[in-house]
C-alpha cells in the first residue's frame, strides 16, 4: 500500500513515503489516501481555505481535505465501513443540526457547486461559526430555526435527495420523521446520528437505540446499516436507510 524509497547519500539516508490516492470504493467523491496511516479524504471544493481547520495535502496540483472521524460522526461510520453515503454531485441535502458545519463541508466537497445544503439549526452561536464557511463554499443555506417544527421554514427548503439529523434531542426520531415527511423526495434516503446520552441518560445505549430504531421501523422506514461510531464517537450510532 505504501511505497518506501531509500537513497543513501554518502552517510545520510533519506527516506521518502510515496503517497497514493485511491477512490472510495462506492461513494463519488470520496478517496482514501494511503501514507503511513489510510485517512478519508475529499477534494477541496475552495482550494486554500480551510473551514475546520482540517489538516489538507495537495497532490498533482489536487488539494484534498482528510476527514477525521473524531470530528465527524458521519466520518467516523466511513472509516468504520459505511459503504453508502446517499449523496453525490447536485444531491440538495437537509442537515439537520448543522452546527458549525465540520461534516457539512465535506458534504459540501461532494454534492459540488450544483448541490446545496440546507443547515438547519436552534444555536444562533454555532451558526455565527457556520456563516463564514456558507459563505466561501456558496452550496450551504445556513437556517436558524427549531428542527422540531419543521413547517417555520418550509418555504425556504425545497424537496431533497438526502436528511442527515445530528439533533441531540430527546425525541430524535420523531423530530427526524416530520421532516421527512414533509421535505424528503420519495426515493430519498437519510442517514441518522444517535446521541444515546442526549435521549435518555438512564437507560444503556442499546436499550436507547433499540428504540429510536423501533420508532422508525414503525412509521416505514427501513434500515439498510446501523452502525455504532465507538471508539471515534462514544455511545453514537450511525443509522442509515430509507422509506418504503
Amino acid at each position: 500500500m505504501i511505497q518506501i524509497r531509500k537513497f543513501e547519500c554518502l552517510s545520510l539516508v533519506v527516506v521518502i513515503f510515496l503517497m497514493n490516492i485511491v477512490p472510495h470504493e462506492t461513494v463519488q467523491g470520496l478517496y482514501w489516501l494511503e501514507e503511513e496511516d489510510t485517512k478519508l479524504v475529499t477534494i477541496n471544493l475552495i482550494p486554500g481555505y480551510k473551514s475546520c481547520n482540517e489538516d489538507s495535502i495537495t497532490i498533482s496540483d489536487v488539494e484534498y481535505r482528510v476527514w477525521s472521524p473524531y470530528n465527524s460522526k458521519i466520518g467516523a461510520a466511513l472509516t468504520k465501513g459505511l459503504k453508502t453515503l446517499p449523496c453525490s454531485s447536485g444531491s440538495k441535502i437537509l442537515y439537520l443540526g448543522i452546527a458549525s458545519g465540520t461534516t457539512a463541508s465535506y458534504l459540501s466537497d461532494i454534492i459540488g457547486k450544483a448541490g446545496l445544503i440546507y443547515g438547519v439549526d436552534f444555536s444562533a452561536r454555532a451558526l455565527r461559526d457556520l456563516l463564514p464557511v456558507a459563505e466561501k463554499r456558496r452550496n450551504i443555506l445556513p437556517i436558524l430555526n427549531d428542527a422540531r417544527k419543521p413547517e417555520q421554514y418550509a418555504s425556504v427548503v425545497e424537496a431533497v435527495d438526502m436528511i442527515y439529523c445530528d439533533v441531540a434531542q430527546p425525541k430524535q426520531a420523531r423530530l427526524f420523521l416530520d421532516n421527512a415527511k414533509m421535505f424528503l423526495k420519495t426515493k430519498g434516503q437519510s442517514l441518522l446520528a444517535i446521541k444515546a446520552r442526549s435521549i435518555d441518560v438512564t437507560a444503556s445505549p442499546e436499550k436507547v437505540f433499540e428504540k429510536e430504531c423501533e420508532e422508525l421501523l414503525s412509521n416505514g422506514f427501513k434500515i439498510l446499516r446501523s452502525l455504532r461510531l465507538d471508539p471515534f464517537q462514544k455511545d453514537h450510532m450511525i443509522v442509515h436507510g430509507f422509506f418504503t
